[in-house]
């Protein structure tokens, strides 16, 4: 299927490695010209190499904080100068801090802020207003389905990530008529290198083993696997494309059935 994104500009946060790698090279294997960033350079030099040799398309990597509004308000305006257009935006972070309620202090509150919806709304601020110009452009959010069924021990990913798929509802709501679509994709429990951070806290603390955590994961899933990136980058690409020109405001959940709610 052709997802109609050649040539088409996009921006890809937290794109190193992960789920933003994994939807920086979906979209390149569909001839996208591609602007990633990550906050450490040689990082990022490093996956738009990767990038380019296994897709040959166009990357242009960049350093950018997403904590930092003055750094993304500076690369939007680039990556659109440079380029000529936005027409894919998809807004991706690290996970914040773990923990449960009583655990967190105001600092890891005010970081998971700043990372998790903070970053996500400067983006939409810097990058909208161009899209609306042009009359067309899609945004992409990554969020995680804590966003739709909370998961014990990570309040702060609970409470901004649901925050998020608020906050593009309404996007979608305001900007419809003005040819700008916006959707969320919520993974599950995908092998990343959060991941194997979060197992390696709970072994820690009770007591068993990394491969015990991830089997309890497996079993979450109706499917009774963990999800590889790739799954989610290609969402990613679809909801972004032409393909998916009549699908905004939803919140899609590339999880293996992990969320059991009807609505999920």
């Amino acid at each position: 299927m052709d997802l109609g994104l050649e040539g088409r500009v996009a921006l890809v946060t937290g794109a190193s490695s992960g789920l933003g790698f994994a939807a920086a090279r979906a979209l390149a294997a569909e001839r996208a010209r591609l602007v990633i960033c990550s906050r450490r350079l040689e990082r990022i030099e490093e996956a738009a190499e990767r990038v380019r040799e296994e897709t040959g398309a166009e990357v242009h990597p960049t350093v950018c904080d997403v904590t930092d509004t003055t750094a993304i308000t500076r690369m939007v305006e680039n990556a659109h100068g440079e380029l000529g257009r936005l027409d894919v935006l998809v807004c991706n972070a690290g996970g914040p801090p773990g923990g449960r309620f009583d655990e967190l202090g105001p600092k890891e509150w005010e970081k998971a802020y700043n990372l998790t919806f903070q970053g996500t709304l400067h983006l939409l601020q810097s990058a909208l207003p161009i899209m609306e110009a042009q009359g067309s452009g899609s945004v992409v959010v990554l969020t995680s389905l804590a966003a739709k069924q909370p998961i014990a021990g990570l309040v702060t990913s609970n409470t901004f990530r649901a925050g998020l798929m608020g906050l593009i509802k309404s996007i979608a709501d305001e900007y419809g008529e003005k040819g700008v679509r916006a959707n969320t994709v919520a993974p599950g429990y995908t092998r990343t290198e959060r991941l194997d951070e979060l197992a390696e806290g709970i072994a820690e603390r009770e007591s068993v083993s990394i491969e015990e955590v991830f089997g309890r994961w497996q079993q979450l899933s109706p499917m009774g696997r963990i999800g590889e990136p790739e799954e989610i980058g290609a969402a990613v690409a679809f909801l972004a494309s032409e393909q998916a020109s009549f699908i905004t405001g939803q919140h899609l959940a590339v999880d293996g059935g992990a969320i059991r709610g009807l609505m999920g």
